[in-house]
């Protein structure tokens, strides 16, 4: 995240040690940290959950409400996403208002899911040009050790893919306080991820720490679905002031197509349970 001071020796060390092929927490340029997961940590929401990479943890939580559609897409529910960036999580962050930073996360996250058709919207209809589901995402950062882009799309697509639809009762037009056996609509094969790249000094890096995240020279946020068995990239979006080169962009395309290799089964499994 921007915002974040390390200092000159800090940073010095952080790129040395990347030059060696070293972090300081003994992983690999390209290695994750440990993730876990835990699933219904709220009994207010259709869904809920925990992710953790390391010491990052993000809260993720699915409500659904029956709102009238949009004029041009008058058969299709709606979608929000909402990031909440607190003291709490960084005190770099402050209370109040959401930052620059908690929306533009959110939109990312947004995109990438909303582009990628993961979401059956067709299927939320229950009234044409009437009545139609609306699903809100709420994600809240509970600490940032780094790399809360990724931490949150995962939180993400665990809440959503254990989300059920709740009952809805047409004669009295309110939702009841139960559920369906039925899960919210999502085509499985159009599951997408983020993988976040960070450049620090002259090195491709993921899942960065806070850190490695403060000296870094720009970020790049990729949400990938699988198509074939190859990547396909639904939603892209860069951050902080570096540039990137025509040399650069070569090396994340060929890294993060490495990466899906071992990822998407791997982020399949932690979704779906299988």
């Amino acid at each position: 995240m921007s915002g974040i001071n390390v200092s000159n020796l800090q940073k010095k060390r952080i790129i040395e040690y990347l030059k060696e092929g070293k972090r300081f927490d003994g992983r690999l340029p390209s290695e994750y940290r440990d993730m876990e997961i835990k699933l219904g940590i709220s009994g207010n929401a259709e869904s809920s959950c925990s992710v953790k990479f390391g010491k990052t943890e993000v809260y993720a939580g699915v409500k659904m409400a029956v709102v009238t559609p949009y004029p041009d897409n008058a058969d299709e529910g709606t979608f929000m996403t909402t990031m909440e960036l607190g003291p709490m999580a960084d005190n770099n962050f402050d209370a109040g208002a959401p930052r620059i930073e908690a929306i533009e996360m959110g939109r990312v996250i947004d995109r990438g899911i909303r582009e990628s058709g993961f979401i059956k919207f067709k299927d939320l209809c229950i009234k044409e040009g009437e009545k139609v589901w609306q699903v809100f995402l709420d994600l809240y950062a509970v600490n940032n050790d780094g790399n809360l882009f990724d931490v949150a799309g995962l939180a993400a697509l665990i809440a959503l893919a254990n989300a059920k639809m709740p009952v809805y009762n047409e004669e009295t037009e309110k939702i009841e306080h139960e559920f369906t056996k039925n899960p919210l609509p999502l085509d499985k094969e159009k599951m997408s991820f983020n993988i976040t790249v960070h450049k620090v000094g002259d090195k491709l890096i993921l899942d960065p720490s806070r850190d490695e995240e403060g000296v870094s020279d720009y970020r790049l946020s990729i949400a990938l679905a699988d198509n074939a068995g190859e990547a396909r990239i639904t939603a892209m979006q860069k951050g902080k002031e570096g540039g990137i080169d025509a040399e650069d962009m070569q090396n994340i395309l060929k890294l993060i197509e490495e990466q899906f290799s071992e990822m998407f089964p791997k982020i399949s499994k932690i979704v779906w349970g299988k």
